[in-house]
């Protein structure tokens, strides 16, 4: 094992300029810099002009497999079995009355009449049907019934439609019509989330240009990145506008865009400006100045930008588009911005000049380049004592991770949404007062199945068998219903028929009084699909929990996946910017062990309901999607600070100074600058817990408590005690990765 020596000092401070020695970068920006802006301004315009249709060429689901079963079920469904497939429940009570009260009658007739009548939509069964009326559609207590229809088209197709039929809902002469089902679930998820957000931006946006004032400490220097966040944010909807022509892109997506965008156009201007000041006080010249920032927090912009793109196109892997539209956005955003803070920053602080530091904050001037001897003596007390310091704040991170270890995945459904939401207060009433309705069952659906007295009989040992599994409480089918093996005598079939002749196709609808989006509704499913088919007719298993399975599968299948491109990715760009093996591993553990406190933190609030009371949610599993995004999203932020801090100990390393020197002067650099930065961008995220969507509230806690957590405990204690204790090992690697990191290791290049 042979470590890496410390690049020798030069004696003398090198002075860049903007002659041969700078980056065609560094030239174009100080040689036409009204040039640059003009242009970030056409492409900024050209991006809202184009993208002013974005919300409508967005889709607003994106959850499934489309290769998995249960999609290719619901398919069949749809195409053989028209009306088989609810989706929408219209409950129409009356508080102290009857379903049978004239008045009922007549409100149901103008419903289910509006319903049949509507393109698209056809009514699958109805108490108040006067030709087949459906007795269990009525309530437990006879004040309230139920018609279940179903909506075609995808989700922003039945979205639409329900929307326009939703004037039916509303209050009259004491009888509430309310609208239920999956497709006004997704619609009140969307509208409470388009609420939330524009509530929470009116929160954080005050906050955070308070911060930026204090932070940046005078007015100019605290508009550059409201100017890069905002060209960062257009240019990205522009893209995703794009990307919605030849591709599926969800439109939860444009709030990565707005989140991510200001986040790293506040990380990027922050560290750039610092580095900015802190030149002009060695070099009044500010060109000279602006070069040697290009070369050093230039690059590091790049190799942080790098790391936080790669954690999102980690999200490619998976074939949810809902997962793929985060990595698109975020990849766009982080393009924009890094162009943004490499070139329209440069160019604004060359025509600034001096009137950067005009108009301070409480008639200060702001500490010059960000230097904060507060960090630094932190790290020097840390590297005193690094056992006795870092093991602490080793086994609180362990401690909060502990709840982790009885995680339960699941799917968003009606229970992340606030009790009072309408469709919420149907989905509650269906639970308790409706239970043998069929929505929410699980379906076989089967092609070939045969006609006549064969394909009856095979029906009815089929049916026999699935009504025999644990939580079963009956199954509808063509050769009857049945219960506990046996055929309910009288029994007829559900309307319509299960059995389509000139298809040759035929459904059972097994039903449970099990949640389907459970644990219990998920083991129901597994159970159905492993039951025997006779003639070993292929069937296809659908509905909610048979989804369920499908999605965790398909998520928890390509996780690994995701996992080891992120470790990799990582790896090779720190061990690019750093040249040792160790470092890039000590970064990958501690994100670990970060993100394992994170996902503690968020089992034992929103799995297992602390805090449920203060901050309005039901404690439900956590929604399958989430946890992987927000893994992505917060392991690529700790990945930007970690190369903050990286770059400026490695810098001192390699002009000669010890490791103590090194990485105390390090973190006195950009402790400022990461605490910062993350006091602002955690603020646009603890903003998001005015939500009254619960996976909304989970984002926002966690990636903030994420953020913190990295700024104010991994990085000025776990990365000081850590390389106190490896000393000259910081630096080592094999003999054949030293000879390729010193021809493709970090450059001062730009």
């Amino acid at each position: 094992m042979t470590s890496v020596a410390p690049r020798p000092v030069t004696t003398g401070r090198r002075t860049p300029t903007t002659g041969p020695a700078s980056g065609p970068v560094v030239r174009l920006v100080t040689r036409r810099p009204k040039s640059v802006l003009l242009t970030a301004l056409l492409v900024a315009v050209a991006a809202i002009v184009f993208s002013g249709d974005l919300i409508g060429a967005l889709k607003s689901g994106g959850f499934d497999d489309p290769s998995s079963e249960s999609v290719k079920g619901r398919q069949w469904m749809a195409q053989h079995f028209h009306a088989a497939d609810p989706n929408l429940v219209v409950m129409i009570s009356k508080p102290g009355g009857s379903v049978d009260d004239a008045d009922m009658q007549v409100v149901a007739s103008r419903v289910v009449q509006r319903l049949s009548t509507t393109e698209g939509v056809t009514v699958v069964g109805a108490y108040w049907n006067p030709k087949k009326p459906v007795p269990q559609l009525a309530g437990r207590d006879h004040d309230k019934g139920v018609i279940l229809a179903r909506v075609d088209g995808d989700e922003d197709v039945s979205a639409d439609r329900v929307a326009d039929l939703h004037s039916l809902a509303g209050s009259s002469g004491g009888i509430d019509v309310s609208f239920g089902g999956l497709t006004q679930v997704n619609n009140d998820i969307n509208e409470q989330v388009t609420t939330d957000l524009a509530h929470a931006e009116a929160i954080a946006i005050p906050i955070t240009l308070l911060l930026l004032l204090l932070v940046f400490g005078t007015v100019w220097a605290a508009g550059a990145p409201l100017l890069i966040g905002l060209f960062s944010i257009v240019t990205t909807l522009g893209t995703l506008r794009l990307l919605a022509v030849f591709t599926d892109v969800s439109v939860f997506a444009v709030n990565m865009a707005t989140a991510l965008g200001l986040g790293l156009a506040v990380d990027y201007s922050l560290l750039f400006v610092s580095r900015y000041r802190e030149q002009r006080l060695r070099d009044p010249d500010k060109v000279s100045a602006l070069a040697t920032t290009m070369r050093t927090a230039g690059s590091t912009v790049v190799f942080s930008a790098a790391t936080v793109a790669v954690a999102l196109c980690s999200l490619l892997v998976f074939p949810q588009y809902f997962l793929r539209s985060f990595a698109y956005a975020g990849i766009a955003v982080v393009i924009a911005t890094v162009l943004a803070a490499l070139m329209v920053l440069p160019a604004l602080l060359v025509l600034l000049g001096d009137r950067i530091d005009k108009w301070p904050v409480l008639r200060r001037r702001p500490a010059a380049g960000g230097h904060a001897p507060f960090w630094g003596r932190i790290a020097g007390h840390v590297m005193r004592r690094p056992i006795l310091t870092a093991l602490p704040v080793i086994l609180f991170l362990v401690a909060l991770a502990l709840p982790f270890t009885h995680i339960k995945f699941g799917i968003a459904d009606d229970r992340v949404l606030p009790e009072k939401a309408e469709s919420r207060v149907v989905a509650d009433a269906m639970r308790s007062e409706f239970a043998g309705t069929g929505s929410g069952a699980t379906v076989v659906v089967a092609q070939g199945w045969g006609t006549g007295t064969n394909g009856i009989k095979r029906a009815a040992v089929y049916a026999s068998r699935l009504s025999l599994l644990d939580g079963v409480s009956r199954v509808d089918s063509m050769a009857g219903t049945y219960v506990n093996g046996t055929v309910v005598p009288g029994a007829t079939t559900v309307h319509p028929r299960t059995f389509a002749s000139g298809k040759m196709a035929t459904y059972f609808s097994v039903l449970s009084d099990v949640e389907p989006y459970s644990a219990k509704g998920a083991e129901l499913a597994r159970a159905v699909r492993v039951v025997p088919v006779p003639a070993e007719v292929p069937v296809l298993v659908t509905g909610p929990a048979a989804q369920l399975v499908d999605i965790t599968g398909s998520i928890g299948g390509r996780l690994p996946h995701a996992l080891i491109l992120i470790a990799c990715t990582t790896f090779a760009l720190l061990f690019l910017l750093t040249g040792s093996v160790f470092l890039p591993i000590k970064a990958l553990l501690f994100n670990l062990l970060t993100m394992s406190s994170v996902f503690g933190v968020a089992v034992w609030i929103f799995q297992d309901g602390h805090l449920s009371g203060v901050l309005g949610f039901t404690a439900t599993p956590l929604t399958v999607a989430i946890p992987v995004l927000l893994f992505c999203v917060a392991f690529g932020l700790s990945m930007d600070y970690e190369v903050f801090v990286l770059s400026r100990i490695l810098e001192r390393h390699r002009q000669g100074a010890d490791l103590r020197t090194a990485v105390v002067e390090g973190l006195s650099h950009s402790g400022r600058v990461i605490s910062a930065a993350a006091a602002i961008l955690s603020v646009s995220f603890l903003a998001m817990l005015v939500s009254g969507v619960s996976f909304i509230q989970f984002f926002g806690l966690c990636s903030a408590l994420a953020i913190i957590l990295d700024a104010l405990l991994v990085r000025p204690v776990l990365v000081p005690a850590f390389m106190r204790l490896l000393g000259r090992w910081n630096w080592w690697a094999p003999k054949p990765l030293r000879a390729l990191h010193a021809r493709m290791g970090l450059r001062e290049h730009l």
